[in-house]
């Protein structure tokens, strides 16, 4: 007969915080959100960390160029999506990795005959108001000149005329030449006050690259940024257990950071079998995690067998996964961290080697991301989070009065990310374990994680803790009882703003 566990399968909303002694030390300037990615040997660092312990998913609704780039601005690390081809994953990676290497290859480039409606249309597309003018048009061709938004009154000027008539004309352009310094490049557009600086070849002809002022500032203004060895963004990709042999290395060769496989039940030997070959293929110099998984054994199996660095927690958990209730497999979220975490924990006082555990999915709201950390998730890996950002690559939608974002588990039609979900068949889905749905737009990465940070640092404070591992080594929760839960609510009174709102 089967295995019945004694425990309840329970979720990160049953458990609150018991408050620990704040003493004056601990205070919100003093918290580090640090958090390893890599396993790594006792007594010695971890090969990547974060610098805030957020990733987002694998997702084609949530992980694209821009979300990644915002993330690690932030100090977070996106896992661009693997249910695509693998060239134009790689191109993902490759914008990421460019456009923070502070000379950025030029996207919206121009011919001189051009119109100026061409222009305002690529304008529109990219979001670039300085386009580079060359002769055939690419970003590698010819410098010719620069166009920006000022040079040009939309609503005045005649749209047909030619970029040539408008354009600042290279002998009246400020440029560097390949091998100028990203130092000396900021440099020289201070000197010149300028807002972009044109990289050319060694000749003087060819465009190479551009280097803006925004660049610069927005570096000062994001100190907690994730950048490789090379001053770049940090970018991780998912993969998956089909493709592996064509698609890895295409992601390395693309610059990307940290692999993980992206699929719903990693407890099998078609993972362990691709772990082993990446490692056999590039040694510890590969970042990869594993996963999904509910359980202490297939944590074990995982680093034991698959020899990978991390291992994402969490089955049917995710707000459009329908896993659970198709298939019956899966475990409340926070049951299922708590025994991984617990079988880290001895794996590391066992070999001395610490293997970073990922939570992903079951995180509602801010509180129960918190409530993840203090159970001893390294980090969490969210979709529905970012997927109501300004900067996840779906399109905004205008329902009843209130602007939304597509929202869709790989497991969906839609996604027709069928090899996720697969046991080695070629029969594509025949169920779906994901669904299609809309989010509300929240703001940007930023504004949303500034709220969450500063919730969770404030609870480390509450907790006595200034590290994610100090956190996690003294916490104490409790499970909490329904009327527990509808006593720590605001059931009991009105708000007054809601009134107002409905009597508006």
């Amino acid at each position: 007969m089967a295995h019945i566990l004694d425990d309840i399968s329970r979720t990160f909303s049953e458990y609150l915080l018991i408050p620990r002694l704040t003493t004056k030390k601990h205070t919100v300037k003093n918290v580090s959100l640090t958090t390893p990615v890599g396993k790594f040997k006792q007594g010695n660092a971890s090969p990547l960390s974060l610098n805030i312990p957020f990733v987002s998913a694998s997702m084609q609704a949530v992980s694209g160029p821009e979300l990644a780039i915002a993330l690690a601005r932030c100090g977070g690390l996106s896992f661009i999506y693997c249910s695509q081809a693998i060239e134009a994953q790689a191109a993902m990676v490759h914008r990421v990795k460019s456009h923070k290497a502070g000379f950025v290859p030029s996207d919206s480039n121009v011919k001189p005959d051009a119109s100026l409606t061409a222009v305002i249309d690529l304008v529109k597309k990219t979001g670039h108001s300085t386009i580079a003018v060359t002769h055939d048009g690419s970003g590698t061709g010819r410098f010719l000149g620069i166009l920006t938004d000022k040079d040009f009154w939309e609503f005045e000027d005649d749209l047909n005329s030619p970029v040539s008539k408008y354009m600042t004309s290279k002998e009246n352009v400020v440029f560097g030449k390949e091998g100028i310094s990203l130092h000396e490049a900021n440099l020289l557009l201070r000197q010149c006050k300028k807002e972009c600086l044109p990289i050319l070849d060694a000749r003087g002809e060819h465009l190479q690259s551009l280097v803006f002022k925004k660049d610069y500032f927005d570096h000062r203004n994001n100190p907690n940024e994730l950048l490789d060895a090379k001053k770049r963004m940090a970018v991780g990709a998912g993969v998956n257990t089909h493709d592996y042999k064509d698609r890895i290395p295409a992601l390395l060769e693309a610059g990307v950071d940290a692999l993980c496989f992206d699929s719903s039940d990693g407890f099998s030997e078609y993972q362990q079998a691709a772990a082993l070959w990446a490692r056999k293929q590039y040694g510890a110099s590969i970042i990869i995690g594993g996963g999904n998984v509910v359980s202490g054994d297939a944590f074990r199996y995982l680093v034991e067998r698959a020899d990978v660095d991390f291992v994402k927690v969490g089955i049917g958990g995710g707000s459009i996964c329908i896993t659970r209730e198709q298939k019956g497999i899966g475990r409340g979220q926070a049951s299922a961290l708590l025994e991984v975490v617990a079988e880290r924990d001895r794996y590391f006082k066992e070999s001395g080697v610490y293997v970073p555990v990922c939570s992903d999915g079951g995180l509602a709201n801010d509180t129960q991301i918190i409530i993840a950390l203090a159970m001893g998730a390294d980090f969490v890996m969210m979709g529905r989070y970012f997927a109501m950002t300004n900067e996840s690559p779906t399109p905004k939608v205008s329902m009843a009065g209130r602007v939304y974002k597509p929202y869709w588990g790989e497991g969906s039609n839609r996604a027709r990310n069928w090899q996720r979900y697969s046991n080695g068949d070629d029969a594509g889905f025949k169920f779906e374990e994901g669904i299609d749905a809309y989010v509300p737009i929240v703001g940007s990465v930023r504004d949303a994680l500034e709220v969450t940070t500063a919730k969770l640092t404030s609870t480390m404070c509450n907790s006595g803790a200034l590290t994610l591992r100090e956190f996690a080594a003294q916490a104490v929760l409790t499970r909490i009882s329904e009327q527990t839960f509808v006593e720590g609510g605001t059931s009991t009174v009105v708000s007054f703003d809601k009134e107002n709102q409905e009597t508006a």
